[in-house]
């Protein structure tokens, strides 16, 4: 009990310390949405305009900043996140409303199909070192973990999508695709290149780090004295060595959990995918503040959140993480 109540306070004061940047990192920039906006209409709209739109937009630069800070938490317990200059009048919250199911799918999918495949051929390759195919998994991995994924999903796009055509160039769903079955069939096919980018790319780095772990946990003395009790070798490589040696890689899950929210920005790009990555290049490109912060926002308390629950996770599986506290 006395761990959960630590690793709550901590959440809750990180999650303070988060949004207040996330409050205070737009108004250290020059400038408002309202003005931005204003400017996009190079002197066609009125200076009288600007204040219509401030209050529009939700701003009131007129109070003081400790004003505007109480307004700042009313406003995220309301839900209310401001107007969205890209897809004006659109709230923030409907845009991302709209973005987060394909990002969720597409990267949340894609990061647990690489963690499991990496893992368990880390686990493999690690219990069969010195074999020519499980030490030939390395420098494999390795390619992979340091082939950049926007210079991959080009080649993926180039060759099955232009020159096969097995897959379409990009968005999320066939225009006019139908109903039921045959839509979520197009989602599916669509999803297929850059689900396939995320996961190749992603899988080296959890193969390199499970099988780093794994190789370490082997020279334990509890796994040969386990050995010299004539357990099963699937016993030993599964129930006492992977057990333990997985335990780092839940926090490099977390992180990679956490982030998801915030879509796999390039690769949205590149097959034009419907995601928040997708529309975060697009309020940057577009100067849309308000967008901007509702996604800063969301990708920080999705990685806050992620971390508590590893936390959580790792104290299961863990007695002596319960018993240090942390």
């Amino acid at each position: 009990m006395r761990y959960l109540l630590r690793r709550l306070g901590f959440l809750a004061f990180t999650a303070w310390a988060a949004l207040t940047i996330n409050f205070v990192l737009p108004r250290m920039m020059p400038g408002n949405p309202a003005q931005v906006m204003i400017a996009k209409f190079q002197g066609r709209l009125s200076p009288r305009a600007l204040e219509a739109l401030e209050l529009a937009f939700g701003l009131n630069v007129r109070q003081s900043l400790v004003a505007q800070y109480v307004e700042y938490w009313k406003q995220i317990f309301r839900g209310d996140l401001g107007v969205s200059l890209t897809y004006y009048p659109t709230p923030v919250a409907e845009v991302l409303a709209q973005a987060l199911p394909w990002t969720l799918g597409l990267v949340g999918v894609s990061t647990l199909l690489a963690f499991g495949a990496g893992t368990l051929i880390g686990i493999h390759s690690a219990w069969r070192h010195g074999s020519r195919l499980a030490d030939a998994v390395v420098p494999v991995a390795l390619f992979l973990n340091s082939m950049p994924y926007f210079w991959f999903a080009l080649v993926v796009l180039y060759v099955f999508a232009f020159l096969l055509g097995w897959f379409p160039l990009g968005g999320g769903s066939s225009p006019g695709g139908g109903e039921g079955w045959a839509y979520w069939a197009g989602v599916v096919r669509h999803a297929v290149l850059p689900a396939l980018t995320i996961t190749v790319t992603a899988m080296g780095g959890w193969l390199l780090t499970m099988r780093n772990n794994m190789m370490s946990v082997l020279g334990e003395e509890y796994i040969a004295f386990a050995r010299a009790k004539g357990l099963r070798d699937r016993a030993i490589k599964y129930r006492y060595a992977a057990r333990n040696a997985i335990l780092p890689s839940f926090t490099g899950l977390s992180m990679a959990l956490g982030f998801v929210v915030g879509g796999a920005l390039l690769t949205e790009m590149v097959f034009a995918y419907p995601g928040v990555g997708f529309i975060l290049y697009q309020a940057v490109t577009s100067l849309d503040y308000p967008l901007m912060q509702a996604i800063f926002l969301f990708i920080s308390l999705a990685v806050l959140l992620a971390n508590f629950l590893a936390d959580m996770t790792l104290a299961l599986l863990d007695p002596r993480v319960r018993a240090g506290g942390g």
